[in-house]
């Protein structure tokens, strides 16, 4: 495998985890009684002995093995070659397929007027209005396919993917293989052998990676390339991750610092983690992000239910039940520190809403009181509260960020003596929905 190459910028508190507005629930002697353990788990995540469950997903790790330069030149290529060529990508993807991509392309995108090639996600539900809002908006535009699927059965995206695929043949029948990419199994497979025999473009889904850690393969790559996300700076964040967190150290590794303190919460009846931002663009950041811990650790009548929440806007929606409700929730939050953005209050000469005394300081320092007063408030209405800082949101941070969740879930559930890396339990309304459909 060609590695890949990126500039692996050297930079140091990326991510600051504060977790000392928990002492009243977890103090030093925790985190000296769990050390030997998270040094288990962490030899045990980085030698993977065959007797580890789940130690055939873990390619992740290794960003340097997770995919080649090859395949990365080919998605670099592919990207601004559909941004030029038409109007609209669909992706066709349910779950990880589709989640991290749009994560990431929420994260990173301005709110409104996009520039180039519109981004369409199905396959995600089964929907008829929706999917017919989707189609009658493609009848008159230019659009290709971006198919994921390990398999090409899962029912949701391989109904989207025959209704756009008819759309594509009606629009261009003699060239319309050109327009549509499979990501896939490189082996074998239902969608693979469709490429096989129709010449589709091919991006491969890496065996050893499960669907929710695969934001960073050609899974979610190709997606976030069109949409003219730096790869490579992406990547590179994701590294320096690794590199940070390549130690088992509580005191400086915090993505088992934060795996470790959401079992000790867990232990003392937080049952229910809320993930917060207070930018409206995160919210598919927690989407992502409830996938990740629901799937990795929701077994064996076990695990922490995560939850996601954008605030202040959720704060006038739920905010009285975090405030005086069941006291077994705790919450994660995420702060951005830098925007590069600025809007300074103006001075109204009437005053009706009675807010002049602002004048002259910024709308962020007004979210920036909000984040710190609902931490307080919440605090003392006893949730638990940890706080994760990033400097800024760009490729960089969000590929560190990305890799700290995965890491932090895979050491959270072995804590928790789960196998982070499998989800049988999906296949229980599989099975059952196959039978109502009638299928042999």
């Amino acid at each position: 495998m060609e590695k890949l190459c990126y500039n692996n910028r050297e930079r140091r508190n990326m991510l600051n985890l504060d977790d000392s507005l928990i002492k009243e629930y977890i103090n030093t002697e925790d985190y000296q009684y769990y050390q030997p353990i998270v040094d288990l788990i962490h030899q045990e995540l980085h030698n993977q002995p065959a007797t580890m469950p789940g130690r055939d997903f873990l390619g992740w790790l290794d960003i340097d093995q997770m995919i080649d330069e090859k395949e990365f030149k080919l998605i670099e290529k592919l990207g601004p070659q559909i941004r030029e060529n038409y109007d609209a990508l669909v992706v066709i993807g349910i779950g990880g397929s589709y989640l991290g991509a749009k994560s990431v392309i929420e994260l990173l995108s301005p709110y409104f007027d996009r520039q180039g090639v519109e981004i369409i996600f199905v396959g995600q539900n089964m929907s008829t209005a929706y999917l017919t809002d989707v189609y009658n908006h493609l009848v008159n535009k230019r659009f290709c396919i971006n198919v994921i699927s390990k398999s090409g059965t899962t029912l949701e995206p391989a109904l989207s993917f025959r209704l756009f695929k008819s759309l594509l043949m009606q629009q261009d029948p003699e060239n319309y293989n050109k327009h549509i990419i499979a990501t896939t199994d490189a082996n074998k497979g239902a969608l693979l052998s469709q490429a096989k025999e129709n010449g589709w473009t091919t991006l491969v889904v890496p065996d050893n990676v499960g669907g929710r850690f695969s934001v960073l393969t050609p899974v979610g790559l190709l997606p976030i390339s069109v949409a003219g996300i730096n790869l490579r700076e992406l990547i590179a964040g994701a590294k320096q991750a690794s590199v940070d967190f390549s130690n088992s150290d509580l005191n400086t590794n915090s993505a088992y610092r934060y795996a470790l303190n959401r079992q000790i919460l867990h232990r003392q009846g937080k049952d229910i983690e809320m993930l917060v931002g207070y930018e409206p663009n995160l919210v598919y950041l927690c989407e992502w992000w409830k996938q990740l811990f629901a799937e990795s650790e929701g077994k064996n009548n076990q695990g922490i239910l995560p939850i996601g929440a954008i605030f202040t806007t959720d704060l006038h929606s739920i905010g009285q039940y975090i405030q005086e409700g069941k006291r077994n929730l705790f919450e994660t939050v995420i702060k951005v520190k830098e925007f590069g953005v600025s809007i300074p209050i103006v001075e109204d000469e009437g005053n009706l809403d009675e807010l002049n005394y602002l004048a002259g300081k910024d709308i962020q320092f007004c979210n920036n009181c909000a984040l710190e007063a609902t931490i307080q408030a919440h605090i003392s209405g006893g949730v638990p509260n940890i706080l994760i800082e990033i400097d800024q949101l760009d490729a960089y941070h969000v590929g560190y960020l990305i890799y700290f969740f995965e890491l932090a879930v895979s050491m959270s559930g072995r804590l928790n003596g789960i196998n982070p890396f499998n989800q049988p339990g999906v296949e229980e309304y599989k099975q059952r929905m196959f039978k109502l459909l009638g299928k042999e």
